[in-house]
């Protein structure tokens, strides 16, 4: 599972990291605000453990921000602001779950396990829809302003990533990682995914549909209707 840990202190950043590294969590830390929202809307997260006092950007602006592009990637605050009415503010924000430093490390986990498992939960729902694009995850079936499009096995996994991700730019390495379950640097698939993504556009955006398959240059792709 990958984690991002946003936290602007550098020992506290560290030990998280060390910590959930030997839990076998895959770690990616990041200390500024800026930084931590442009790998949440650009990268994909089992989790993403937030403090809410950053550099350039504050923890609640970045959950806010998230959530309103339709990030849903399950986010557990880490912050030393302790009241009543901060634990409101953050999780009226966005966040699913709140936990007050100082804390137990077997807490943490606890509850990271628990966010993981409810991100699951909620993104395994049976029907996965944009705009008129509609995916039915146990009939295995799409269709296009009512009309089916018929899609190999490879290509029905692409889209239902990229619909669990709508509003996000996804890399190639996370469809590298996530879709074709391919974790060696020394096979780069990009090509292979350009070809399937070409493949799945030319079945998804008939024209006169509404264009939802984009290309973010230099970036990778992003499912949303409209442009990016």
């Amino acid at each position: 599972m990958r984690i991002l840990v946003v936290e602007d202190e550098q020992k506290v950043a560290a030990a998280l990291s060390e910590g959930l590294k030997g839990e076998r969590y895959d770690v990616v830390v990041e200390r500024t605000g800026e930084g931590a929202f442009f790998r949440i809307t650009t990268e994909s997260f089992d989790a993403v453990l937030l403090d809410l006092t950053l550099p350039g950007r504050d923890g609640l602006a970045i959950l806010a921000a998230m959530r309103e592009r339709g990030v849903k990637t399950p986010v557990l605050v880490v912050t030393a602001r302790d009241t009543l009415e901060d634990r409101v503010i953050g999780l009226d924000a966005g966040a699913d779950d709140y936990l007050i430093k100082p804390f137990a490390f077997a807490e943490l986990l606890a509850r990271i396990r628990a966010l993981v498992r409810r991100g699951r939960s909620g993104a395994e729902t049976p029907r996965l829809v944009v705009g008129d694009l509609e995916m039915h995850l146990i009939t295995r079936e799409v269709t296009r302003g009512g009309r089916p499009v018929e899609l190999t096995v490879r290509e029905f996994e692409l889209l239902a990533y990229l619909l669990r991700h709508q509003g996000q730019v996804v890399s190639r390495e996370s469809l590298a990682r996530d879709v074709w379950k391919e974790t060696s640097r020394s096979t780069p698939l990009d090509n292979v995914i350009d070809v399937h993504v070409a493949r799945l556009r030319r079945k998804v955006d008939v024209e006169p549909a509404i264009k939802l398959i984009h290309t973010v240059r230099g970036m990778g792709f992003m499912l949303r209707e409209g442009e990016p």
